[in-house]
């Protein structure tokens, strides 16, 4: 079942002899459950499409729909609700609140949209990312690795369609990587969700179901995997 469709979605930087394209016209579609991988070089437009997928950025043409909602036809109000309780989004650099502990870090999507908070549910996905014995502890009293669960752990808590990730294990050494990696699949296959991640691992990249490569702005392979 297709959860997102991209059509003619278009990122253009500058202006005529200075313009550059960070991304061609891309027609792209991701199925509901399904694991993506986004690979290239630097510079290949990698950052550039993924937060244009997630409703980060604006693009210059095209339109993205999530739920067959075209989210680039809201209001920044409008835009700023549907991303809190239908995408959730893992960055390289954790992004933790330093002054919430860990449980609170995991709680605020739902509390910035007045939600009533599922604790079991809180409580499941700590137990599932090892988070329990760390919950109250703030993010510069924890490790690298345990930072970045939190993050994957507050990206869930919302229990989104998409879940969106930014080189999630780019700051983590090769034993955290593969730990945090390990985690995030067994999360998304235990909560239902969808994945859309951009990474130069190719460890990362091997786990997905899925694998777009692209360059300069394009895509220019794109095949699925039977894992």
């Amino acid at each position: 079942m297709e959860l997102l469709r991209t059509v003619n979605l278009t990122k253009t930087y500058g202006f005529k002899e200075t313009a550059v394209k960070a991304l061609k016209p891309t027609d792209l579609e991701i199925r509901k459950g399904e694991f993506t991988a986004i690979i290239g070089p630097s510079g290949s437009g990698k950052s550039t499409l993924l937060h244009l997928l997630a409703g980060l950025d604006k693009p210059s043409a095209g339109q993205v729909y999530i739920n067959s909602t075209n989210i680039y036809s809201m209001s920044e109000k409008e835009l700023s609700r549907f991303r809190r309780r239908n995408i959730g989004f893992i960055f390289q650099f954790f992004n933790l609140i330093p002054i919430l502990n860990v449980e609170e870090n995991i709680k605020l999507p739902l509390l910035m949209d007045r939600k009533k908070v599922d604790q079991d549910y809180i409580d499941e996905l700590m137990g599932t990312l090892g988070l329990k014995d760390r919950r109250k502890h703030l993010p510069g009293e924890i490790s690298g690795g345990q930072q970045q669960r939190a993050s994957i752990a507050r990206a869930l808590a919302n229990k989104p369609s998409i879940i969106f990730a930014d080189e999630p294990t780019g700051n983590l050494d090769s034993k955290n990587s593969a730990e945090v990696l390990e985690l995030l699949t067994h999360s998304i296959i235990k909560f239902n969700q969808t994945l859309v991640i951009i990474t130069h691992d190719p460890n990362v990249a091997r786990c997905a179901n899925r694998i777009i490569t692209l360059a300069d702005g394009d895509i220019i392979e794109d095949k699925r995997v039977n894992l």
